[in-house]
């Protein structure tokens, strides 16, 4: 009789007993949240509402005494919601998650203890190679809140934070605008019998996008400019209404400039925003009109623009107001604080469901575009390139 000649042997043809998926384990998350040192940042990651929720699904929370009174949050609202309340900074920093606003300095990453995981804004613009070194030598796992994505794409971090600098502008307008700031006496609202308050939108993004709405709902007469003819129909479905928009043309542009009483700078760029109101445009603005440069941290779009702070936020150039704060949020920081909040709770909730951040990596691909350092091993593309790193593909370290 011949031979079988079949691939298989006799073994590997008997039936096999299957494997099931493992379940995974809930872990149980022990979080600290340092005090912000950073200059003018009163913002806190997490509210004693999500404090709350965290610790009723078994996780621990330890706050450093005053992190959030800068949002008018009292360490007795944390402790009531059932954080640990620490005066020793030094304690908080050996937690095994760290939660900040800011990024810490080279000082504070020295109180971290190696493979800690860091969950804060990354502000790549403002860091140094010394930054990522000493994360490096840690061996730490960080995460950058700005680039998590949701499901549809989008950075929902960033996302909230520009809603709120796009509102914000329209209201530190209508402040420089009044006679108490020694402005023009100008009211956003819509007077009967009175022409509005003629506004350009400089960038049809969330920025922009808010802006709007805000100077509109107030009664101001809005224009919009950009580049992108879909960013423009994107305002126009999103604010329900038709406004007058536009592309960047000079003759277009410089025209609304001469006439408006405010103007918006919601620019971004890849590097750096790029510089789209020359200083001549501005010479020919109205005395008195205000400019709020809301793309400042990334250079600002007017070429007269320069870095203002919370302190002296304005100051006067060919007759024109520029407000100039790179950090608008901050000056609404409870309702920043809120915001932050709301984007950090679930996916605290769903690391802590899912056993670590190590299994939710694995499955949130979102949440995994955030990290830039795993272990100790840099993973994001741009950092190393801007800082001339050598980084690894994350997706050949997580299987």
């Amino acid at each position: 009789m011949s031979k079988s000649l079949s691939p298989f042997t006799k073994q590997q043809l008997l039936p096999q007993e299957e494997t099931l998926e493992i379940l995974k384990q809930k872990g149980e998350l022990f979080i600290g949240i340092p005090k912000e040192t950073a200059y003018q940042e009163k913002r806190v990651c997490l509210t004693p509402d999500a404090v709350s929720a965290l610790v009723t699904n078994g996780h621990r929370i330890l706050l450093e005494s005053g992190a959030g009174k800068g949002a008018n949050f009292s360490d007795k609202d944390y402790s009531e919601a059932g954080a640990e309340i620490s005066n020793d900074a030094a304690k908080v920093y050996g937690c095994p998650i760290i939660l900040k606003v800011e990024p810490p300095t080279l000082e504070q990453i020295k109180l971290i203890n190696p493979q800690t995981i860091l969950i804060s804004a990354l502000q790549l613009k403002t860091q140094s190679k010394k930054y990522f070194e000493a994360l490096a030598a840690k061996r730490i796992t960080a995460l950058a809140f700005e680039f998590i994505r949701d499901e549809d794409g989008a950075y929902p971090a960033v996302r909230s934070l520009s809603e709120i600098a796009g509102t914000a502008s329209v209201l530190i307008a209508s402040e420089l605008l009044s006679n108490v700031n020694n402005g023009n006496g100008l009211m956003f609202g819509n007077i009967s019998g009175v022409p509005p308050v003629e506004v350009v939108i400089l960038g049809a993004g969330t920025v922009g996008e808010f802006a709007a709405r805000s100077a509109i709902g107030l009664g101001a007469n809005v224009k919009v400019f950009d580049n992108s003819i879909t960013k423009l129909r994107c305002v126009q479905t999103n604010l329900g209404r038709t406004i007058f928009t536009s592309t960047l043309q000079p003759k277009n542009l410089s025209k609304a400039l001469k006439r408006c009483d405010v103007a918006i700078g919601a620019v971004r760029g890849k590097n750096r925003a790029p510089v789209i109101v020359g200083e001549s445009m501005v010479e020919n603005m109205k005395s008195g009109a205000v400019i709020i440069d809301v793309s400042i941290d990334m250079g600002g779009c007017f070429e007269t623009s320069e870095v203002t702070t919370h302190k002296n936020p304005t100051f006067v150039k060919h007759g024109v107001t520029h407000y100039c704060v790179p950090n608008i949020p901050a000056r609404y920081s409870r309702s920043a604080s809120i915001s932050i909040s709301n984007i950090f709770t679930p996916y605290l909730l769903k690391i802590g469901e899912e056993g670590g951040l190590e299994n939710s990596l694995r499955f949130d691909r979102g949440l995994k575009n955030g990290l830039y350092f795993y272990h100790g091993i840099l993973t994001n593309k741009s950092v190393g390139e801007w800082f001339d790193l050598k980084h690894s593909d994350i997706n050949l370290l997580i299987f």
